[in-house]
């Protein structure tokens, strides 16, 4: 698996796909509240979730800063660092992290995968923006239950352009999106024009180890970063095994949680190197 690259941007406009946000109906909560699994269906999103200590995330960020030092000295940029899991085993250790992995099942339940895993690394005065989007535009994947888990390597908040999310926009299903201008300096190529008229806005203030998990039909976005600050996430995605990838993306998916009585998805080993 090891030097497989796999597309971030795929074109899936000929994929027969379900995007219809499911509610979430869980009884035997380990992790959650189910004040928060009432978040989650009302507002698409809980935050904060304290997943890393200080101590912890000191170590993520150094061993984050390195990775990153050597990303860009090999040609690449603090956005390219994607699939990270298939080449990283720390980063692998990260995604099947267990108390992340326990919040995922009390959403999706026993049987899960972790199949993304993507550093969203804005760098001090940034140009760059996150238009507002639904993460199931652009994934070849069906029914629409993936949940994203972002997890804040530094601090994020209003200065340094935190992800912002638009309240309850997860329960008009799938928008119609345009094509990004170079305008818009978007670091993906998306944008959901009037889009505020979905949800309100929230700003998805975290600490440094904190976490917040969002629908994939949730839309959310986030601004350049003008300030002197860094402001680094890392993105863990996850599904229950009965969502179906197309385009290769099967291979992605690690078996974290249950069993997958279909043997679809990849379930790639630790990477043995870093």
């Amino acid at each position: 698996m090891a030097g497989q690259k796999f597309d971030i941007l795929p074109n899936v406009t000929t994929e027969e796909r379900d995007l219809r946000f499911q509610l979430v109906d869980n009884s035997s909560l380990t992790t959650l509240s189910t004040a928060q699994i009432t978040q989650f269906n009302e507002r698409g999103y809980i935050a904060p979730i304290r997943v890393f200590n200080k101590e912890q995330i000191i170590g993520i960020r150094d061993y984050f800063d390195n990775l990153l030092e050597r990303t860009i000295a090999s040609g690449g940029n603090s956005y390219s660092i994607s699939s990270a899991h298939l080449e990283h085993g720390h980063v692998y250790d990260i995604l099947s992290n267990t108390r992340i992995v326990a919040v995922v099942k009390d959403l999706l339940g026993e049987n899960i995968v972790g199949w993304g895993s993507h550093f969203f690394c804005k760098m001090p005065g940034d140009g760059k923006a996150v238009a507002w989007h639904q993460d199931a535009s652009y994934w070849p994947l069906t029914p629409s239950r993936t949940v994203t888990v972002w997890v804040a390597i530094d601090d994020a908040d209003r200065k340094n352009a935190c992800m912002r999310f638009l309240t309850g926009s997860h329960h008009h299903g799938h928008l119609t999106w345009r094509p990004s201008t170079p305008e818009e300096h978007n670091v993906l190529n998306q944008t959901v024009e009037n889009a505020e008229q979905y949800g309100d806005p929230v700003d998805n203030v975290l600490e440094a180890g904190e976490a917040s998990i969002h629908s994939d039909l949730l839309l959310h976005g986030s601004g350049a970063n003008h300030s002197n600050r860094r402001r680094c996430g890392l993105t863990l995605r996850y599904a229950p095994v009965e969502v179906r990838a197309a385009q290769g993306w099967n291979a992605k998916g690690v078996l974290l949680s249950g069993t997958d009585p279909d043997d679809h998805w990849g379930n790639p080993s630790r990477p043995t190197q870093d």
